[in-house]
């Protein structure tokens, strides 16, 4: 049992060392194909490796020693492998003395060596020694082919200049791009290209500095990094031969004619494309209809330099109905002494703003990390917030550790789009990884940016330029290299929208400028083969900061939690919009009404929680405006009509009811209307049926009884009786029942007709025909009449500037209960209200003998008010909107007039005053059965009648048919003896001209 363990342990330690020997044999074979072949590069890599490995060692000799049961056997192997890595360590660095690369191949024979003592079974140590041969065979054919390849080529040595900002992630990343682009070229080059760095620290002036020393002291052939074209024209002036040197700028160009300056031919923008990422920016505010939005960005060497960018941004932003409320202009972190204090002032002023919705429109990844940290601590970054962050910050992310990442959930952004599944790329990013490792082994998350990816791409294209020029390069040449003459090279119009969460990010959508947004690159190519609009939904699935479901609206009432301060009018004529009353047993006012009604539906249908107190205002309308213009009121409530005076100082909400001016005056009997009255009761259409079926009816009644009545066998009997039998005053006798038949129903017809005609008219005649008693606005300015309407109203200011009104003629009434004294008292003669006021009115008072007069006036109708550019009114338009496709208004509305008609009209009081006439629809069914009865009978009594005297009417068809048949052979004997007699006189007519014609023939020739 024993023998049987100890050989299982000796059997799975000699698979445990070979698995851990061929793992370090392929890592140390993948640092010989990568790393660099410069000697003191490889010993600084080798010298940082080495001192970490010995902290591990010691940590597994701590680990062995203390290994006593085979529980932790897994960790007793990784502890030997650490032994192993220094053992081959100790051998690589004493064989590098002499050969590097014959070091290398010295590695695997020494370590056998050094691993002889291990007790390896038959077939693990064939397969061993096997992998150690192949390994050597391919050492070996590396070193004869490197040392053929440097005896063939002359290795010329230049230079590439870099101004770079290395205290930033960005510039981090494009210096180890560029030196992994010279690295591969060096490798397969005769030419030997050296980088030469200089750090600008995000400083003009350094930047400045950087170029000239790189073109006297280190006389480089290119320059390339985040210099921009001031910085160049600048070092230019200092120094003549910058000018004849290429500058490859990796930042977007400041204007598009600095592309092809005179002043510096040879300075090309081979960055991004601004206008784009304005565009996408613009383009993600549009997809959620955000109205106004705060710009924040950070002023360094190239974003101060170019105004243009803000514009271009305020111009996108108005393309889709947004503009910018505030700026934001951070220093640059360099030039900053306490950057976080100086932050948090910034974001203090901004807390006081009602807007929440930041975009950054440029900033460096430190200072946005340093931004969004203490955008956390302020709240900021919170229910109700939006961030969208730029290329600069989304498209560094995968490089931002774990805490900075949890200040910024929720954030959305865009990146530039571009293959990172590529075999190309993969290689490129392994690269860039241990490279980066090495290089900066403070950093936590290490991968290339698009940036990195520009930088390299930009780098191999100048290094592929200098290896065909002879020690000076060209703009030809450059331009052969794939370098843009456009300033586009290698730049994507595609860029990715992400969502921070969690840990990291997801990507949401697609957008390019000609597509708009799609899922994936798949859908946008059937995007562009079917339509060319933006699609719509696309970013439904965002986590909002706060983790809310809904979309924000960004926008927020103010920071310190004060309510807002709406006004109502304490003084309106009519309370049944706004009624404001004081209960002085509980000191509380209380605000009632339509229009509060309708104001608190619409803060109901908003997708936040709005903080809002009413406060009475006992002005007039139009000083009610004006505070809110002055921003003392943050809104208005109230049946304030929307008028373009008022329009150019405050903003009005969407009209929740329709609204025009109306003229109300007295009714009066129209005595000319009364002479035809009585024809009236019914309609003409009633009157013209009634009189057809009449006369119908007693035609048929007639045609039966002619027959067996004496008394009804004449034409005018028939008249008479037609007469008489509407007043059931007929004296002649109905004796066939077929007649009674149709007569019955008729009679009832003619009862139900006379009753409704008579209480038609008479209620007509009772309720006297009415009219109002001023027709129209002249009449009353012809003859100078009294008007009134409500004192704190523009309708005064109405009918003095537009109809013409004497303002000594206008009576201001300030309640609506004091126009029916004023109306008894003559003091005025018409009174003008607002639509809505006049419907009120009218529900009132109607039964009191008011009544609507002239054309209405149509106005923008009832409106709230808010300050100009506030987002609040766009939220609460829609909100209204909702409300009014609800039907909620308008049963508030109808609430609202049934409540004062049925308070202010008694039962007696209302009855109806239009007098409409009766139309024949309620007696289309009696109609209908008495018609039906009357064709019946008259069908019957023609059949009867073709029955009983058929002898008489088949001997009269019969001889009708005779004399048809006599007419015919008259008709074809006259016109056979016409046609003979035709036919003989044309016979003898030429018969006569032929006898002539001989004649004449016969003299001819007798001459």
């Amino acid at each position: 049992m024993l023998s049987r363990c100890v050989s299982n342990g000796l059997k799975s330690l000699e698979d445990s060392l070979l698995i851990v020997l061929t793992r370090l044999l392929l890592t140390r074979l993948v640092d010989f194909l990568i790393l660099p072949h410069n000697p003191s590069d490889y010993q600084r890599h080798r010298n940082l490796k080495y001192k970490d490995q010995q902290m591990k060692i010691e940590e597994a000799n701590n680990r062995i020693t203390s290994v006593n049961s085979s529980g932790q056997r897994k960790g007793l192997w990784s502890c030997l492998e650490l032994k192993i890595l220094l053992v081959i360590e100790k051998v690589g660095t004493s064989q590098r003395k002499g050969n590097q690369e014959l070091g290398k191949v010295g590695l695997i024979s020494t370590l056998a060596q050094r691993f002889e003592h291990f007790s390896i079974g038959r077939t693990s140590k064939m397969s061993l020694i096997i992998c150690f041969f192949v390994l050597q065979l391919l050492t070996w054919s590396r070193v004869l082919l490197a040392h053929e390849s440097r005896n063939n080529c002359s290795r010329s040595i230049m230079s590439i200049g870099a101004v770079l900002d290395l205290s930033s992630q960005m510039g981090k990343h494009q210096k180890i791009a560029m030196q992994i682009a010279l690295q591969e070229f060096n490798r397969l080059s005769c030419s030997k290209l050296d980088l030469k760095i200089e750090n600008s620290h995000g400083n003009s002036a350094h930047a400045v500095a950087s170029a000239m020393d790189l073109t006297q002291s280190k006389q480089v052939l290119a320059i390339i990094g985040t210099i921009t074209h001031s910085e160049a024209n600048l070092a230019s002036e200092f120094d003549d031969t910058i000018k004849n040197i290429p500058i490859l700028s990796l930042i977007s160009p400041v204007a598009r004619s600095e592309k092809s300056s005179p002043l510096l031919p040879y300075f090309i923008q081979e960055g991004y494309d601004i206008n784009l990422h304005m565009q996408c920016i613009a383009a993600i505010v549009g997809e959620f209809r955000w109205r106004k939005v705060t710009v924040i960005y950070e002023l360094d060497n190239w974003f101060s330099s170019d105004p243009g960018i803000l514009l271009d941004l305020s111009y996108s932003l108005r393309l889709v109905g947004s503009e910018i409320d505030n700026h934001v202009a951070l220093p640059s972190l360099s030039s900053l002494l306490d950057p976080k204090s100086t932050i948090e002032n910034e974001l203090n002023r901004l807390k006081n703003k009602s807007n929440r919705v930041f975009l950054i429109a440029h900033s460096s990844l430190e200072l946005a990390n340093i931004l969004f940290e203490k955008a956390k601590q302020m709240s900021l970054v919170g229910k109700g917030s939006v961030w969208v962050i730029p290329d600069g910050v989304a498209g560094l992310l995968d490089s931002v550790n774990s805490s900075s990442i949890l200040n910024m959930q929720g954030v959305i952004g865009f990146k530039t789009h571009f293959m990172e599944t590529s075999k190309a790329f993969r290689r490129f990013k392994f690269k860039f990884r241990r490279r980066f490792v090495l290089e900066f082994p403070e950093e936590e998350n290490i991968n290339p940016s698009f940036f990195a990816l520009q930088s390299y791409k930009a780098t191999r294209a100048v290094a592929q330029a200098a290896r065909e020029s002879q020690g000076k390069l060209t703009l030809e040449q450059l331009f052969k290299s794939n370098i843009s003459r456009n300033g586009k090279f290698w730049q994507s119009q595609t860029f990715n929208i992400i969502n921070v969460i969690g840990k990291s990010y997801r990507e949401l959508a697609l957008w390019s400028p000609e597509l708009g947004f799609s899922k994936n690159l798949i859908t946008q190519q059937l995007t562009e083969m079917n339509t060319n609009s933006a699609s719509s939904g696309i970013l439904s699935t965002v986590y909002w900061p706060g983790g809310i479901q809904f979309v924000p609206k960004g926008w927020t009432h103010s920071t310190e939690q004060r309510k807002l301060q709406i006004g109502v009018p304490a003084k309106g004529a009519f309370t049944e919009f706004v009624n404001v009353t004081y209960d002085k047993n509980r000191n509380k006012t209380s605000i009632t009404g339509f229009s509060i009604d309708v104001f608190k539906e619409a803060v109901h249908n908003l997708s936040y929680d709005l903080d809002f107190a009413f406060v009475p205002f006992n002005g007039s309308y139009d000083e009610m405006v004006e505070q809110v213009y002055n921003k003392t009121l943050d809104a208005a409530v109230g049946d304030t009509s929307i008028m373009a005076y008022r329009y150019h100082l405050v903003d009005f909400s969407q009209p929740y009811v329709d609204s025009g001016i109306d003229m109300v005056v007295t009714e009066q009997s129209a005595k000319s209307k009364e002479t035809w009255i009585f024809l009236k009761a019914f309609t003409k259409g009633m009157w013209l049926m009634m009189a057809a079926l009449h006369i119908f009816v007693g035609f048929v009644i007639w045609l039966i009884e002619r027959q067996v009545n004496e008394e009804l066998k004449g034409f005018g009997s028939m008249l008479w009786f037609l007469v008489t039998v509407i007043f059931y005053a007929h004296r002649e006798p109905i004796r066939s029942p077929l007649a009674r038949t149709v007569l019955a129903p008729w009679l009832f017809v003619i009862l139900i007709a006379t009753s409704t005609f008579t209480a038609s008219l008479t209620s007509m005649m009772t309720v006297s025909q009415l009219e109002p008693s001023v027709l129209d606005i002249k009449s009353l300015l012809k003859r100078n009449s009294p008007v009134g309407c409500n004192g704190n109203s523009f309708i005064v200011k109405y009918l003095t500037e537009v109809q013409k009104f004497k303002p000594e003629n206008i009576r201001r009434i300030n309640s609506i209960n004091d126009y029916p004294s004023a109306f008894q008292n003559k003091d005025i003669e018409a009174a003008f209200f607002i639509a809505p006021h006049a419907k009120v009115f009218m529900a009132k008072y109607s039964c009191r003998g008011f009544i609507k007069a002239g054309n209405t006036f149509r106005l923008g109708g009832l409106g709230f008010v808010f300050p100009k550019g506030s987002t609040l009114a766009t939220d609460i338009s829609e909100a209204l909107l909702k409300v009014l496709e609800s039907g909620e208004i308008e049963q508030l509305e109808k609430d609202m007039l049934t409540i004062e008609g049925n308070a202010s009209c008694s039962p007696l009081e209302s009855k109806a005053k239009d007098g409409s006439p009766t139309g024949f629809q309620p007696f289309l069914g009696l109609f209908c059965i008495c018609s039906i009865v009357a064709v019946l009978a008259l069908l019957y009594n023609m059949i009867c009648l073709l029955m009983s005297n058929v002898l008489t009417f088949t001997s009269y068809i019969h001889l009708t048919l005779t004399q048809l048949r006599r007419i015919w052979r008259w008709t074809t004997r006259y016109f056979a003896r016409s046609s003979s007699r035709f036919q003989s006189g044309s016979l003898r007519s030429v018969s006569t001209a032929t006898v002539t014609r001989n004649a004449e023939e016969t003299v001819i020739n007798t001459q």
